[in-house]
């Protein structure tokens, strides 16, 4: 039952304006909460008692949105920080943490690509990733970014003319690969090369992503007539390279604006009734360095006045991307397409991180304005271009829906395939679909723990089976799913259903199989398969999921089939520890060597007593 707070504080006027007295004219966090104890809003302010106030004020002009969350609200709750900067990290944080519905939320939907630098790491790495993870401190991430092809090729650029680590796990243990040997590695894995003197060059890398490419080739050019005066002339000509390949970057990326000197940002959205796509341009010295693009769900009601809100998500979509760059990539200009309601706050907040005055500007006429509308036209081709994937993959529910005859449209549809080689490594994959998109984070892979599957000997139908009483063996939870996809015929559903029933979920759950050669699709307890088309667009989307369910099952498999690979036989010995193990291999030199020698040879290895000296020795020759 759930517990009801006091009535809402526009009902109670003694109550409210007690509450506002308590609230400090200092800079943090406010909550708003409802009755039921949700909260319905997180916001900030460099004076809190004025911005609360706000809301209540007899002349308050919120739009019908807006007034609806004041009409909720039954208590109000706030964090006192000593900076408005801590307000703004612990804003966001927060709001990401509890998701209040009042909130502009920004799809975290593995649309866009960052690159990360691992400066958590003596020597940091780069990498291109869609899911981005505050799991390691120091790490940065830039973007994201709209042209994913655009960034994996820059990456790979980087990776050629600057000297980089390339592999995140050594190739040998007491030497170098052939990276180091062609110029593409400094000889990280043997530490070559210094951390601090790696650390150089991966900074000047990172300009590149930070919008800084001119600062990087005044750099390099001036190295590079310093080591030509020194008569460094093979340095002198890696610099040279090093400066064609960067400049090239962005040779045709200009921007017509007459002061192509100054630093700007550009920010625009495009959106309908529901969704809204927002794209933020870096300029860097008249070129255009960098596209980032974010995405979010429009809240109801929004009113006649959307170009308040319109500048809310705007201001949002700036706070959370200052908040996670270094001072010296804020621009000195940032032309926004709708007024910030904190723009003059904003501003002087990164005019003091990047100590230097920064203008936050609403461009109405000639080339500026003409710069913001070049932004919102490529947010408008984002809008369209997700808007027909979405009524694709609604079509294709719908019409799984009317083919599988289910009560509602399948939101959630979980894949499960299995992989082996003749029953070695068997492992198994849960994917997962929701509204027709691969929902990564949600994917899951399983071992096979069957004793009677191993080499040799596979059985498909018990593997699903397992699989299916691990998944489900809680019953039905939150995440439950609205169809349930087997990759297989009816041998492997047959097989599911009987665990369905031992676990009572039968008519509680939809269950189909796709079959591979002449892709029918099975409903549980029936023989034949049911009428379709191979090209009709529920199908599609089940051979999608099956596809890809195929895709991860394979790719787990080879990462079993490699580790076992690479484990030696001693492993399989007991109480034969690593240090051991490299003890016998220095003394022995091979295994072959190993199996030849008697238990008294193996015995005078150090750390090798005659007991575990005997069980290595009938580890090589058991008696049968």
């Amino acid at each position: 039952m759930t517990t009801l707070l006091q009535s809402p504080l526009m009902k109670d006027p003694e109550r409210l304006q007690q509450r506002l007295k308590e609230i400090p004219a200092e800079p943090g966090v406010y909550f708003m909460h409802s009755r039921q104890g949700d909260i319905l809003y997180i916001g900030k302010s460099k004076t809190l008692r004025n911005r609360v106030r706000s809301y209540f004020r007899e002349s308050r002009m919120h739009s019908p949105r807006i007034e609806m969350m004041v009409q909720q609200v039954a208590e109000i709750e706030f964090i006192v920080t000593d900076t408005e900067a801590e307000a703004l990290a612990l804003e966001a944080n927060l709001i990401k943490r509890h998701q209040p519905y009042y909130n502009v939320l920004l799809k975290d939907d593995k649309k866009y690509p960052y690159v990360c630098i691992t400066w958590s790491e003596d020597y940091p790495r780069f990498f291109v990733t869609r899911k981005r993870s505050l799991g390691r401190k120091g790490d940065r991430y830039y973007g994201p970014y709209v042209d994913s092809r655009l960034l994996r090729y820059t990456l790979g650029l980087m990776k050629r003319i600057f000297p980089l680590r390339q592999r995140r796990k050594p190739l040998f243990k007491n030497r170098t690969c052939l990276n180091y040997d062609i110029g593409r590695c400094p000889g990280v894995c043997q530490k070559v090369v210094s951390p601090d003197e790696y650390r150089q060059t991966v900074q000047k890398v990172a300009m590149v992503f930070q919008g800084r490419s001119n600062e990087l080739v005044e750099a390099l050019t001036e190295q590079m007539m310093q080591a030509a005066e020194n008569e460094r002339f093979e340095k002198a000509a890696q610099l040279r390279d090093q400066i064609k390949a960067v400049s090239a970057l962005n040779a045709d990326q200009k921007v017509s604006l007459p002061d192509d000197r100054v630093s700007r940002d550009v920010i625009a959205l495009a959106a309908d009734d529901h969704h809204c796509a927002i794209q933020l341009f870096q300029v860097r010295a008249g070129r255009l360095v960098g596209r980032l693009g974010f995405f979010t769900e429009l809240p109801e009601n929004l009113g006649e006045d959307r170009d308040v809100e319109y500048g809310k998500i705007l201001q949002h979509v700036l706070e959370n991307h200052y908040a996670n760059v270094d001072g010296v990539e804020i621009p000195s200009e940032i032309l926004v397409q709708y007024p910030l309601r904190d723009q003059e706050w904003l501003a002087g907040f990164l005019g003091d991180r990047r100590n230097a005055k920064v203008q936050i500007i609403q461009p109405q006429r000639q080339l500026k304005a003409d710069l913001i509308a070049m932004v919102e036209r490529n947010a408008q081709h984002e809008l369209n271009r997700t808007q027909r994937a979405a009524d694709r993959n609604l079509k294709a529910m719908e019409d799984l829906a009317t083919l599988l005859d289910l009560p509602e449209l399948p939101k959630r549809i979980e894949g499960y395939d299995i992989s082996h080689i003749q029953g070695s490594n068997a492992v198994a994959s849960q994917v997962v679909f929701i509204d027709g998109v691969p929902a990564k984070q949600d994917y899951r892979h399983y071992k096979i723990k069957n004793p009677d599957i191993h080499i040799g000997r596979s059985d498909d139908f018990a593997s699903m089976a397992e699989i299916m009483r691990r998944r489900f063996r809680k019953g039905l939870t939150k995440d439950a799913p609205d169809l349930i996809m087997i990759d297989g015929g009816k041998g492997q559903l047959s097989a599911v259903m009987k665990v369905m029933e031992d676990l009572d979920l039968v008519d509680k759950l939809n269950i189909v199989s796709l079959a591979k050669k002449q892709e029918q699709v099975y409903f549980p307890y029936e023989s034949e398969p049911i009428s379709s088309e191979k090209d009709q667009p529920g199908i599609q989307l089940l051979r999608r999921v099956r596809d890809e369910s195929h895709r991860f099952a394979v790719s787990f498999h080879r990462q079993q089939r490699m580790k076992s690979s690479r484990r030696s036989q001693l492993d399989d010995i007991p109480r034969l520890g690593h240090h051991r193990k490299k003890q016998l291999l220095a003394h022995f030199h091979s295994l072959d060597y190993l199996r030849e020698a008697k238990p008294e040879q193996i015995a005078e290895v150090k750390g090798i007593g005659p007991r575990l000296a005997e069980d290595i020795y009938n580890y090589f020759h058991p008696k049968n």
